[in-house]
């Protein structure tokens, strides 16, 4: 697990994103098998009546990339999903400790709840602070707006054009800043059933039930699963042309691909077409 650091917080040996390593991370999680039902029950059994802490750690690790998948639906508020990552593996461990076994259910449509409380908490502490300043110019004007007003309440007129003057920003930042700074505290939670303006109604849905999440979750590991074994049943030359034209930040240009292989554009749209061809076959069989 390349560039990802170890946490010892009575789980041994589970990976910790750090720095840049997200990426690491990712790949890491997915490569960890899956549990069956009949693992996950002796994996318990070891645990709770031995104290088995290999048991928990194999627990957890099995359920990392479940931990993602979540994370990422709350990535409308602008916060690292790094961070969000660690707060829902924060939940998933004290899912494990608390489970019971005898409920008949499968630890993950357990952990679901701790995994989002965890994540909700986070939120909660951070919001403001990332909802107020997000731009350089806007940073500039958190630290100065207040003490270059001359007046309480709103500015506006020569006043706006003075401090964008003054700060050197847009008078746009200034008058943005300005009502942000005036504004009180938007609530995470939701007061009412007709509060739709709380964060809660829209950045997570919580119309599915664990199980249905759950669901969604399985879904999507297996189908980045079948994507990398397709991905693995490709030649060199088309992986390449496959992982620079759709997998990429960038989509790089056919010219270049033509330019690196020394064959034609054209040819290397014929490759592009056959291997996104042979991937859907893979990946929908």
């Amino acid at each position: 697990m390349s560039g990802v650091a170890v946490e010892n917080n009575g789980f041994s040996s589970l990976p910790v994103l750090s720095g840049q390593s997200l990426h690491s991370y990712l790949n890491a999680v997915h490569q960890i098998p899956k549990l069956t039902r009949s693992e996950e029950s002796i994996l318990f059994e070891r645990f709770q009546n031995h104290q088995d802490l290999d048991a928990a750690r194999r627990l957890v690790l099995a359920h990392l990339r479940y931990v993602v998948y979540i994370a990422r639906g709350y990535a409308g508020y602008g916060l690292p999903l790094e961070d969000l990552i660690q707060q829902g593996n924060l939940g998933l461990m004290q899912s494990v400790k608390k489970f019971e076994p005898g409920r008949k259910l499968r630890l993950i449509t357990f952990a679901v709840h701790w995994i989002k409380a965890e994540i909700h908490e986070y939120i909660l502490k951070n919001w403001k602070l990332v909802k107020v300043a997000t731009t350089k110019a806007q940073r500039k004007l958190f630290f100065n707006l207040r003490k270059n007003k001359r007046a309480e309440g709103q500015i506006e007129g020569r006043e706006v054009v003075r401090i964008a003057q003054l700060l050197d920003v847009s008078e746009a930042d200034v008058v943005e800043m300005d009502q942000r700074l005036r504004a009180r505290d938007s609530a995470f939670e939701q007061r009412d059933e007709d509060d739709l303006g709380a964060p809660e109604s829209y950045l997570q849905s919580e119309t599915a039930g664990p199980c249905e999440l759950v669901e969604q979750a399985q879904e999507a590991v297996a189908r980045s699963e079948q994507l990398a074994e397709a991905l693995e049943a490709l030649d060199a030359r088309s992986l390449r042309i496959v992982q620079s034209r759709w997998l990429g930040e960038e989509k790089t240009a056919l010219k270049t691909l033509a330019e690196e292989f020394g064959i034609s554009i054209e040819r290397v749209r014929q490759l592009e077409g056959q291997a996104l061809k042979k991937l859907q076959g893979f990946v929908t069989s």
